[in-house]
């Protein structure tokens, strides 16, 4: 890697972790009425979206290191593209949380870390399995995002709106990586990818 590239690189870790993200698209649910909740139910949904900003900075140390890694040329287009989407996520859960008076996880640059090399580690391993390792995490997040859909508060339109499209957005993903060529995992993988996000989810959702 070149010295350009090296920066370029470094940018984005610091950008990621320390400055607000921006989106190009607009918030979902941003025109729906943010009703009051009373203690307990903001305490949950705080946590649950810094779940979900938690994990989107994973999501980009994910695709920025499979991208490096990655041989083919149109994969890494496609993994930029969801990096894209990702960044309009991080946006997203970051604006509901100071909405809520919350803040996000003291651990994020822990899990970046951690994330990139996994990424760099399925980018070595070849393009069809970096492409598996991002379809099988794009459907896990989609079951985990499910998840959230089912225990937010019903009134919380806004929180919910957010949740649902990030959903629609990580299941378009999936497929983006399974007609690229994504190789199906073995089992003992994604029961790993399985133990390692309810260790993330479990801390984010305090810490």
């Amino acid at each position: 890697m070149n010295l350009d590239r090296a920066i370029v690189e470094v940018d984005r870790v610091l950008r990621t972790l320390w400055v607000p993200a921006r989106s190009v698209r607009p918030l979902p649910g941003a025109d729906l009425p943010d009703v009051p909740l009373d203690r307990e139910q903001r305490r949950h949904v705080v946590g649950l979206m810094r779940v979900n900003h938690c994990g989107e900075i994973c999501a980009q140390a994910l695709y920025q290191g499979q991208a490096l890694t990655s041989r083919d040329p149109a994969v890494r287009e496609a993994l930029r593209g969801a990096a894209g989407e990702e960044t309009e996520h991080l946006a997203w859960t970051e604006q509901r949380i100071v909405e809520l008076g919350g803040r996000k996880s003291l651990l994020n640059p822990l899990w970046y870390g951690g994330s990139l090399g996994l990424g760099l580690l399925a980018g070595v391993l070849g393009d069809k399995w970096n492409l598996g390792f991002l379809a099988e995490t794009e459907h896990q997040v989609e079951a985990h995002l499910d998840g959230h859909l089912s225990c937010l508060p019903d009134e919380d339109a806004r929180s919910r709106a957010i949740v649902d499209q990030m959903r629609l957005d990580e299941i378009r993903h999936a497929e983006t990586a399974v007609a690229h060529g994504a190789a199906e995992l073995p089992a003992v993988c994604k029961l790993a990818m399985k133990g390692m996000a309810k260790l993330m989810t479990g801390l984010a959702y305090r810490v």
